[in-house]
């Protein structure tokens, strides 16, 4: 993957991410429905756009959801807020992209229960090299390294032992 085409697919699930927050910032409820909706609404914008192609909106849509059931669940089982376990230096502007995922996660806790059930059913869920990510921690399933995220950005093989599976841990970074 070129530079150009990585910065493309940052640039697309910002977008996507945004719009899905001013979408569902006009609801007076809130459901799991809407979610998919302004989901697959915001998709559609951006192909209809020429901003992304069909393919590279959906896999984004799939990296959002992935990452919103990651945070969802991290804050549904370890009862602490996601910004935790987050880098505690980032910028005030960093934090843009990672409020609106949040207000998204944690709308309600109905929401949160139902997100919890369906991790519960789900095995495991992995974050892959080439993938984009949202701000976190990945920690490799093979050795253990973790990768901070700061900001969105693409998932580089493991810097250890260069795997390419990670699971996103809830864990404090320290100063």
């Amino acid at each position: 993957m070129t530079k150009h085409q990585s910065h493309h697919l940052i640039e697309g699930y910002e977008k996507i991410a945004h719009r899905v927050h001013e979408l569902l910032a006009k609801t007076t409820t809130y459901t799991g429905n809407e979610l998919k909706n302004a989901l697959l609404t915001a998709q559609d914008e951006v192909v209809a756009l020429k901003q992304l192609t069909q393919a590279e909106a959906e896999q984004i849509g799939a990296w959002i959801k992935r990452d919103l059931h990651g945070m969802a669940q991290s804050i549904a089982t370890t009862k602490e807020e996601a910004k935790e376990w987050l880098p505690i230096e980032i910028h005030a502007e960093e934090h843009y992209l990672y409020d609106q995922l949040m207000s998204v996660a944690d709308k309600t806790t109905l929401e949160l229960l139902e997100l919890k059930e369906q991790a519960e059913l789900a095995p495991f869920e992995a974050w892959h090299t080439g993938e984009v990510t949202s701000p976190g921690i990945l920690k490799c399933t093979k050795c253990g390294e973790q990768l901070h995220f700061e900001k969105t950005g693409h998932i580089p093989p493991c810097p250890k032992c260069h795997h390419s599976e990670f699971v996103r841990i809830a864990d404090t970074i320290k100063p």
